[in-house]
């Protein structure tokens, strides 16, 4: 028997999907880039491996070395090492060496202005800033004694002091200012004036600026017969060039050594300041007489 449909039956609707619940684009906490530093494709990436911790041990407490006459040969063979905190660990040790053994560390004097070059060219700033230490040290300890006319290892040095100087890196900068005034102040000034005059004139106005404050420090220093020897005329003409430097710093070291050589000259003169504007007139263009007949006078 056929079965009638039921009259009042509901009619049968088919069930709505669920609504999905919307997923956050966001990374998750693996995801997520770490410092800042993320990859072209978008994907975290690690920081750089942090340095090892390095001792900047000031020069008074360091100690002498128990028995360096054994130690100095493995001095040599730190200082080639690959490993960089080897090489600040020697380069501490040719600190030690220098304040008070530095007659075992004369032979190989060379070698350490290369290996202080090499390691200021570094990006690492521990093992840079271990070798300006070291070059202040060695400064103190040698002076003139770095100036063999045989190699350029104390030029190439100054350079890289010169450059680390002018450099943004503060706790750097600062550094190299104290090694170039430890340079300055155990190095003849006349000696210094020749090493350092190739400098005012390069082409980067921050070391031309550091170049001329070194040159003040050493000018301060010299004497009438120093002077000439190196030249009058030489030494206010790089004044001059440094008076209208874009740097104050290199204006304000050129004013300083105009100043040193009216000093000097006029030091014995009855009528200092018609002698030196005399020298002045005689020597230089008629403006630039002027302008350091100016600064003689102001002082």
């Amino acid at each position: 028997m056929a079965l009638r449909p039921i009259d009042n039956a509901l009619p049968i609707t088919p069930e709505r999907p669920k609504k999905q619940t919307k997923i956050s684009a966001l990374p998750t906490k693996k995801q997520q880039p770490e410092f800042g530093l993320v990859n072209d494709e978008n994907k975290a990436s690690l920081p750089p491996p942090a340095d090892a911790t390095i001792d900047y041990i000031p020069s008074e407490n360091l100690k002498p070395i128990t028995d360096p006459e054994s130690k100095i040969q493995g001095l040599i063979e730190g200082l080639d090492s690959k490993d960089w905190t080897k090489v600040c660990e020697s380069l501490n040790a040719v600190r030690q060496f220098a304040l008070y053994h530095s007659s075992l560390l004369h032979p190989i004097l060379e070698k350490v202005m290369l290996v202080l070059v090499k390691a200021m060219k570094n990006p690492r700033s521990a093992l840079c800033k271990t070798s300006i230490m070291a070059s202040s040290d060695v400064f103190s300890a040698f002076g003139d004694k770095l100036l063999d006319p045989t190699t350029d290892a104390f030029d190439s040095l100054l350079l890289q002091l010169l450059l680390k100087a002018s450099q943004d890196k503060r706790f750097v900068c600062e550094e190299a200012d104290k090694a170039l005034a430890a340079m300055a102040k155990s190095m003849t000034p006349l000696s210094l004036l020749h090493q350092l005059r190739a400098y005012v004139t390069h082409a980067n106005l921050r070391v031309r600026a550091k170049a001329a404050i070194s040159i003040s420090n050493a000018v301060s220093k010299m004497g009438l017969e120093d002077m000439k020897e190196f030249g009058l005329v030489s030494l206010v003409q790089m004044a001059v060039d440094k008076l209208n430097d874009r740097l104050p710093e290199a204006r304000e070291a050129a004013r300083n050594i105009a100043f040193c050589v009216y000093q000097a000259y006029t030091e014995n003169e009855e009528q200092k300041q018609e002698s030196w504007q005399t020298f002045c007139q005689s020597n230089l263009p008629a403006i630039h007489a002027q302008s350091l007949v100016k600064i003689a006078s102001s002082q």
